[in-house]
């Protein structure tokens, strides 16, 4: 996908964050998949099993559901049969592993890069795991990625990194400063990159939430002038 060059993705998170594609049944649109998001934890086990017996016979899709709600058992039920599902992908290019690392299952996560899966892997728009990890400031599973080999610095089509999606959340939740320290903290981290739009991540937290304060942390690294 091509972007222009004053495209904004961080305004379309903005105004659309909770209707990124995540999963098949996501268009960007409607707000079906919004409420079964907010219900989602008050599900019972036999509404699981049910959901998973209507997926039997669609391997790919069970493994991404799976995946998504944390149904640890299923998966590896369905590693085991057939282990190149670890690879398999929706349609906005979503492997499981994204789909376990912006639900914060960190058990999942583990599972399935031990099975192969591609810690680096890209969607359609260039998100890799740790995007979506630290957009929804998973900041446990946004760990075990980083120890895992997740690239640091890695910039979707936008030109957004981890740490631009971390610094855009505005919400002044524990888990989200948890987030941001963490990639603030790492050696090999280059805050100075910018979105296609031209903002650095520092620029997107100065105008977006309550962790600026935050970037005192590299603030020589911030203020380099790139070559």
């Amino acid at each position: 996908m091509e972007f222009p060059e004053d495209f904004n993705q961080l305004e379309l998170l903005d105004t659309h964050g909770h209707l990124i594609p995540r999963g098949l049944g996501s268009q960007w649109t409607g707000s079906k998949d919004e409420e079964e998001e907010v219900d989602e934890t008050n599900h019972s086990e036999e509404w699981y099993l049910e959901k998973e017996d209507a997926l039997k016979d669609r391997p790919k899709e069970l493994i991404l559901w799976a995946a998504e709600n944390n149904r640890l058992s299923t998966l590896h039920s369905l590693l085991t049969a057939d282990p190149s599902l670890v690879l398999c992908r929706d349609e906005d290019g979503y492997t499981p592993l994204h789909r376990a690392a912006y639900s914060g299952h960190v058990e999942v996560v583990s599972a399935l890069l031990t099975s192969g899966a591609d810690v680096n892997a890209r969607t359609i728009d260039g998100w890799t795991p740790l995007h979506s990890a630290c957009r929804w400031s998973r900041a446990a599973v946004a760990t075990f990625l980083l120890q895992r080999g997740a690239d640091l610095n890695a910039q979707t089509n936008g030109g957004l990194t981890a740490l631009h999606l971390a610094a855009s959340h505005t919400s002044s939740k524990t888990d989200s400063a948890h987030t941001l320290e963490l990639l603030l903290s790492k050696r090999h981290l280059r805050p100075e990159l910018r979105s296609s739009s031209g903002e650095a991540a520092g620029d997107v937290a100065r105008r977006s939430g309550p962790h600026y304060f935050l970037f005192e942390m590299v603030e020589d690294c911030m203020n380099v002038a790139p070559s």
